[in-house]
């Protein structure tokens, strides 16, 4: 590289003064036009001087890229101790993205009125559950207070006398823990 394209760089690198390797850059390409090129042609309304800068700048700016490149992925490593440095993993990394971005998420606008609106829409949920259930509740009422109603529980109590006799709730009697154990029945 030479001095004159050093000096227009003042990137503050780590690396600063150490040689530039351009096996990376464009100039291993051949152009269509350049010297020692089989296609020696040039584009019309080009003369053969400009043609001429024109790759000495295409050069320079090669040169350049390469250079850049070089000063880019020294800061990156540089960044990455950092980071090592401070116990900043990409894990970590990312889930401080995330938590920054809820959190931005929450403060938008458009988070602020969907939540306003589905709060709005959750009221009115269950206020018309509320109203649904008193109706419900007050019909069911209607309904056993009903001479149809008050007829089937007269069918059902009479159903009952005649399944289990006059004696009517004898679970209490019929409980294990009430009978006492016979040779048939051994306790436990």
């Amino acid at each position: 590289m030479d001095p004159a394209a050093q000096a227009d760089i003042n990137l503050n690198s780590p690396n600063k003064g150490l040689p530039v390797d351009n096996s990376t850059g464009l100039s291993d390409f051949p152009v269509d036009g350049a010297p020692g090129n089989p296609a020696n042609t040039l584009p019309p309304g080009l003369t053969e001087e400009e043609a001429e800068e024109l790759r000495v700048e295409l050069g320079k700016v090669e040169e350049e890229i390469g250079t850049l490149r070089q000063v880019l992925s020294a800061k990156e490593r540089h960044a990455a101790e950092l980071k090592r440095k401070l116990g900043l993993s990409p894990l970590t990394e990312l889930k401080q993205n995330f938590t920054k971005s809820w959190q931005d998420v929450q403060t938008s606008n458009a988070y602020k009125k969907t939540q306003e609106t589905l709060s709005q829409a959750g009221q009115k949920t269950t206020a018309a559950i509320s109203t649904v259930s008193s109706v419900i509740t007050r019909k069911l009422g209607d309904m056993r207070n009903s001479a149809t109603f008050k007829s089937f529980e007269d069918k059902v109590g009479n159903l009952k006398y005649k399944v289990v006799g006059p004696g009517g709730d004898r679970s209490a009697a019929d409980s294990p823990a009430d009978s006492t154990p016979t040779q048939e029945n051994p306790p436990f």
